[in-house]
């Protein structure tokens, strides 16, 4: 089954399986690039709250070094002080590029610059009075109260910057909880459909089972009953066939009968009455006498020809010498006859006279149709019983034919077969163009006669 009959064959599932793929996809991509938004403002405000942290810490640095410097007057002192000058400038850059587009937080951010800067002056201006040898101005400067008030509004604004990155991470926050309730949301929503999908799908499939199911069963029902069908018309043609081959050899018996009996009369009372007359004119009419001669031998030649018709008729001799002597009578006559060469190879049977007759017919319809189709030089008829089973094999070296072709004139076959049937036997047939023809007949042995 391609995709193409799987599409008609359940078109809204097709159809819910489309909108569901996009809609996952939709989902999907709406997801993520509203969450890429929260996120990436998430990493800047961390990083923003870092500057700010470290906006203080810096501060720190820079006062202990200056200290440091004053109360040991060593000038590597100095180095923490000048790092954490350079540290404050790049914070206070970032963080002028960070809210460069936002009023409120860029304002507060500008009143700690002025107010780091003012800080950082007067740490710088401690320093110069130090290296201009006023140390007594230098440790004034450092123990003003200036300082401590600048250092709590330092703490103030960036408490102030701190407190915005916090409600903007807050928001963030909630756009990414949002943005994964709603994929949430829609991704059961599309389980659901699925869900759907997937049971319309087995609902049509089993019903598509069903229906073949159904249809199946239909088929093997009108199956068994056309078997049956056959069986019965096959059994009535047997039937049929065997009430007509004995109608047909009862009708023979009984033109043999009435040849044998008032023919056989008629012909027999000719000749006496001919030997008679011959008889009463002895020498005294030669040419009466000649004719009554010839007359005498057209009587004789009506009496052999009536004898050669009650023998096809119906052979006197399966009745008085047996199966065996019949065939082989046969087999001498056709062999004369023809000028082919049988081969014969027959053993006694015990069969019932109608089986008997059945054998004798078929070797007569298998040597009609060697005699007529298969231009053979050698025959070979075997007739045997191997295990409560007779079996007779008619086989010839003719031009043979193809079993697999139809033939117009294959009725004497189709008669062969089932008068053999009729009598619960079985009749094969093997040939091939140039490999000659060979019938086989099995059929079971009649029982042992009661002493």
């Amino acid at each position: 089954m391609n995709l193409l009959t799987v599409v008609r064959r359940n078109p809204l599932v097709f159809a819910l399986a489309l909108a569901a793929t996009a809609a996952m996809l939709f989902i999907s991509e709406g997801s993520y690039w509203q969450a890429v938004g929260p996120l990436n403002d998430l990493g800047e405000s961390a990083g923003a709250r870092t500057r700010i942290e470290g906006l203080e810490r810096s501060l720190l640095d820079a006062e202990t070094g200056q200290r440091g410097y004053l109360l040991t007057d060593r000038r590597e002192q100095l180095q923490p002080y000048a790092h954490a000058l350079s540290e404050i400038d790049a914070s206070l850059g970032l963080l002028d590029h960070y809210y460069g587009d936002a009023p409120e937080p860029l304002a507060l951010l500008g009143r700690l610059r002025r107010l780091i800067d003012a800080r950082l002056a007067g740490l710088a201006e401690a320093v110069r009075l130090h290296e201009a040898g006023e140390r007594q101005a230098s440790a004034q400067s450092v123990l003003s109260d200036a300082g401590k008030a600048q250092l709590e509004a330092i703490r103030g604004l960036s408490a102030a910057l701190l407190a915005v990155e916090a409600a903007k991470v807050d928001r963030g926050r909630s756009d990414i909880y949002r943005t994964l309730q709603l994929s949430r949301i829609g991704v059961a929503g599309l389980s659901v459909i699925c869900l759907l999908a997937l049971f319309t799908v087995l609902s049509q499939t089993s019903a598509l089972q069903r229906q073949q199911q159904e249809q199946q069963r239909l088929i093997q029902a009108e199956h068994d009953r056309l078997e049956v069908e056959v069986a019965h018309r096959t059994q009535q043609l047997t039937e049929l066939t065997q009430h007509l081959q004995t109608a047909r050899e009862d009708e023979r018996n009984r033109l043999a009968r009435d040849l044998h009996d008032e023919l056989g009369a008629l012909l027999t009372s000719a000749k006496l009455d001919a030997a008679r007359i011959r008889s009463r004119l002895g020498d005294s009419a030669p040419e009466a006498l000649e004719r009554l001669a010839h007359l005498v031998e057209m009587l004789n030649a009506g009496i052999a020809l009536k004898r050669r018709i009650i023998e096809n008729l119906r052979p006197s001799t399966l009745s008085h010498l047996g199966l065996v002597p019949t065939l082989e009578i046969l087999a001498r006559e056709y062999a004369e006859q023809s000028g082919v060469e049988v081969h014969c190879a027959l053993t006694p049977v015990r069969l019932a006279p109608a089986a008997e007759l059945m054998i004798y017919r078929l070797v007569q319809e298998a040597i009609n149709n060697i005699t007529k189709h298969a231009r053979a030089s050698h025959v070979w008829l075997s007739l045997g019983a191997h295990d409560g089973r007779v079996e007779l094999v008619v086989r010839d070296d003719g031009v043979g034919f193809d079993t697999g072709l139809p033939r117009s004139a294959a009725y004497g076959l189709v008669g062969m077969r089932f008068r053999v049937e009729a009598e619960q036997g079985r009749l094969s047939l093997a040939s091939a163009p140039g490999q000659g023809t060979r019938i086989s007949v099995r059929l079971p042995e009649a029982a042992p006669a009661a002493a």
